[in-house]
């Protein structure tokens, strides 16, 4: 594939005290990415310079202002340089405004290029929601901050690693407040994101397993209703719509089921439902060194107009700056975001 061809990957900082700048600089030095997308990071490129001198690699931090100006070599990482933190007051593992409003501006401006079309997919890097609400900007998380600037009403949030592929009827709300958002519409409108996010993804398993909200769904309302009077129905309606989708199951059997690649993907009615098992699945933990061995899973939000996909970690505060985070996450989440920009170009769909 010509360079032309391959897709440009906008990769966003994420909070510059965070593993975020660590993992995207360790990623751009697996030849595997360059092979397949030409990727550029979006942030401040002294925060990277910064992150390539304190861990000793051998990498040139190329600043540019014009995507087109980038190089796109491996050993040469391009920066969209924002210019926007103070590394005098940058403390790692620490909330800040300052680093909020740099992780912010890197999604809005990741965003910008995409919609302008500068980009043909976006990845984003860890952040702090405290922080990015302390710089003034009040949303829940990256899935909200894509919808609003997308002007996206109706978006879900797919986790994908290996065999295990969740969406979400609701994500960053209250348990309380998640129960109340389990109706027959919202499911059917996440089943549909689902199918198209399997099929963009290139998935052969279109059977779609649903989640019960209560314990054994239910139990024909001896706990609950939710699964008799609105999950139920949905899956009905899916069904007559042509969709291979079976539910509600109880969520202790759907999921054993689901890493067996019994389903394509499973819907999960609320977040803890879904992630839970989704990182039971992708993330190891050593005991004995007390940290993550491998954190692997990517982000994808499903419905809107441009391509995000995301690392499904957080920001590591703890082992910030110190060398030590994997960029699996980051890997996969790139390599997905091109999957997505071939499906996409080839098809000329939105996702």
């Amino acid at each position: 594939m010509s360079n032309q061809a391959k897709p440009i990957v906008g990769i966003t900082m994420g909070d510059p005290a965070s593993i975020g700048p660590e993992i995207a600089v360790k990623a751009l030095l697996n030849p595997t990415i360059y092979n397949i997308c030409n990727p550029v990071l979006v942030g401040d490129a002294a925060v990277f310079q910064d992150i390539a001198r304190r861990l000793e690699l051998n990498v040139t931090i190329n600043a540019i202002k014009l995507i087109q100006n980038a190089e796109f070599q491996l050993g040469t990482i391009d920066v969209y340089n924002l210019a926007n933190v103070d590394l005098a007051n940058l403390k790692f593992g620490e909330i800040s405004a300052m680093a909020g409003e740099a992780a912010f501006a890197s999604v809005k401006t990741v965003i910008d290029l995409a919609l302008a079309d500068e980009v043909d997919a976006t990845v984003t890097g860890p952040i702090n929601k405290k922080s990015i609400n302390e710089a003034g900007h009040h949303f829940a998380g990256h899935t909200e901050i894509y919808a609003y600037y997308t002007d996206t009403k109706k978006y879900g949030m797919l986790l994908v690693e290996d065999q295990m592929k969740v969406i979400h009827v609701s994500t960053h709300v209250s348990l309380r407040q998640a129960c109340d958002l389990v109706k027959k519409d919202r499911i059917l409108e996440v089943i549909d994101l689902l199918y198209n996010g399997l099929i963009s993804l290139g998935e052969p398993n279109l059977k779609i397993g649903v989640a019960g909200l209560n314990p054994h769904a239910g139990d024909s309302g001896l706990f609950g209703t939710e699964d008799d009077q609105e999950i139920l129905p949905a899956v009905e309606e899916a069904r007559r719509r042509g969709y291979d989708v079976e539910g509600p199951v109880p969520a202790d059997t759907l999921f054993s089921k689901a890493a067996t690649g019994y389903y394509g993907g499973v819907v999960a009615m609320y977040h803890d439902q879904g992630h839970i098992p989704f990182k039971l699945t992708g993330f190891k933990w050593n005991a004995d060194k007390k940290q993550m061995d491998s954190v692997k899973g990517v982000n994808i939000t499903m419905g809107l107009p441009i391509i995000r996909t995301s690392v499904d970690h957080g920001t590591a505060f703890e082992i910030a700056g110190k060398g030590v985070a994997s960029p699996d996450a980051m890997v996969l989440a790139i390599e997905s975001a091109v999957q997505l920009a071939k499906y996409r170009r080839k098809n000329l769909l939105a996702v």
